[in-house]
C-alpha cells in the first residue's frame, strides 16, 4: 500500500492513487493529467458536467482501460501489470444495471460468484447475507425483470459485494431512482463505508455528494477544478448562505441594477436573481429599504450544488 502526506501534516494509507494521470482517444485527451489519492476507508467522489472525464477516470481505476500517460496505483499495485490481481479485490457497480433478467435474484448472486471462483458452499451463504443487507430476502426466488428500478439497483450493489470486495466503484449509483429508492440506497452504503469498505463515487446529485462523500473532487474539461470535503468547497468557493430574489416578468433586469453591493457575488438569471452573502436576511432587509419589492425570496444555505455551477459554468455541456 502505498502511504502520503496530506497538505496538513498527516498521513495514512491510499488504496489509488493518480499522479499525472492522462486518458487519450486518439487525439482527444479525456483526462489530462490529474493528481488525487483515495484514502483507505473514505468514501470519494468525481464531479462533474458531461465530459469532465469522470467514468474515463474510474475505467483506469477499475483496471478495463489503460492509462495513455502518468501514474496510477491501485490497491498499491499496477494496473497495467496486474489488472487481474486488482480486479478480484474490487466491487463495481456500473451507471446503467446489466443483471440477468431472466434468472432469480438469487441465481444473479450466486452465478457471480463463482465468476470468482468462489465454492458453491461460500456463494450460497454469502448470497444469503447479501439479500438480507439489500432487503431483498422476500424476492429470493423471483426473476429480476419483475423487480422495480430501485430493487435492481439494490441488487446491483449486493453483486458487487459477493468477493467482499476492499474497494467498491459506483457510477452514478441512484439515476433515476425516486427519493425513497435513493434514501434507501444512501443507509445501503453508509453502513458499507462503515465496515470499512472504501468507496469511490460518481454522481450528478450535488446533495448525494454531500450526504456521501467524504472528499471530492470537482471535475471540468478533464482537469480538477477544486478538490476538498464538502463543507471545505462550499466555505472556499461560495458564501454561508445565498439570498434568492423573483420579480414580475419584464422588471428583473431593472431590480438587478439596484442590488449592487448587497452581496459580495450577485448572479442574474432568467427566472431569479441570486445574491451570495453570509447574512441573507440582512441583504433582504436592504433590499427592501431600497424598494425592491420582488415577488418572492428564499435565503436558503449555500450549497454543493452553488460550489459546481460556479466552477463549471451552467452552459449544458453534451
Amino acid at each position: 500500500m502505498v502511504t502520503f502526506v496530506d497538505s496538513d501534516g498527516g498521513t495514512g494509507e491510499s488504496l489509488v492513487r493518480g499522479k499525472a494521470l492522462v486518458k487519450r482517444f486518439g487525439e482527444f485527451e479525456a483526462v489530462r493529467g490529474i493528481d488525487f489519492h483515495v484514502r483507505q476507508g473514505e468514501a470519494f467522489g468525481f464531479l462533474g458536467p458531461n465530459g469532465a472525464g469522470k467514468s474515463s477516470t474510474m475505467r483506469m481505476i477499475a483496471c478495463v482501460s489503460p492509462r495513455s500517460d502518468g501514474d496510477l496505483a491501485v490497491l498499491g499495485r499496477d494496473p497495467d501489470r496486474e489488472g487481474p490481481r486488482i480486479r478480484a479485490r474490487l466491487g463495481v457497480v456500473p451507471q446503467q444495471d446489466n443483471l440477468d433478467g431472466e434468472l432469480t435474484v438469487r441465481q444473479n448472486l450466486q452465478v457471480y460468484g463463482r465468476y470468482f471462483g468462489l465454492s458453491r458452499s461460500w456463494v450460497r451463504e454469502k448470497a444469503t447475507e447479501l439479500m438480507d443487507f439489500a432487503q431483498l430476502t422476500d424476492r429470493a426466488q423471483d426473476e429480476v425483470e419483475s423487480l422495480s428500478g430501485g430493487m435492481k439497483r439494490r441488487l446491483t450493489i449486493a453483486r458487487s459485494l459477493v468477493n467482499d470486495p476492499e474497494l467498491l466503484l459506483l457510477d452514478e449509483p441512484t439515476t433515476g431512482l425516486d427519493p425513497q429508492a435513493r434514501h434507501l440506497l444512501w443507509d445501503r452504503l453508509f453502513r458499507l463505508k462503515s465496515r470499512g469498505v472504501t468507496l469511490i463515487i460518481t454522481t450528478h446529485y450535488m446533495d448525494e455528494a454531500e450526504q456521501l462523500c467524504d472528499r471530492l473532487v470537482v471535475m471540468d474539461g478533464g482537469r480538477i477544478a477544486a478538490e476538498g470535503a464538502p463543507a471545505e468547497l462550499i466555505a472556499r468557493y461560495s458564501t454561508r448562505e445565498v439570498l434568492e430574489l423573483r420579480f414580475a416578468a419584464g422588471t428583473q433586469q431593472d431590480a438587478a441594477g439596484s442590488v449592487e453591493g448587497l452581496a459580495q457575488r450577485v448572479e442574474v438569471l432568467p427566472d431569479r436573481i441570486l445574491l451570495y452573502t453570509d447574512a441573507g436576511e440582512s441583504a433582504l432587509e436592504k433590499a427592501h429599504a431600497r424598494g425592491l419589492r420582488p415577488v418572492s425570496s428564499l435565503v436558503r444555505r449555500s450549497s454543493l450544488e452553488d460550489v459546481f455551477l460556479r466552477l463549471t459554468g451552467r452552459t449544458l455541456v453534451d
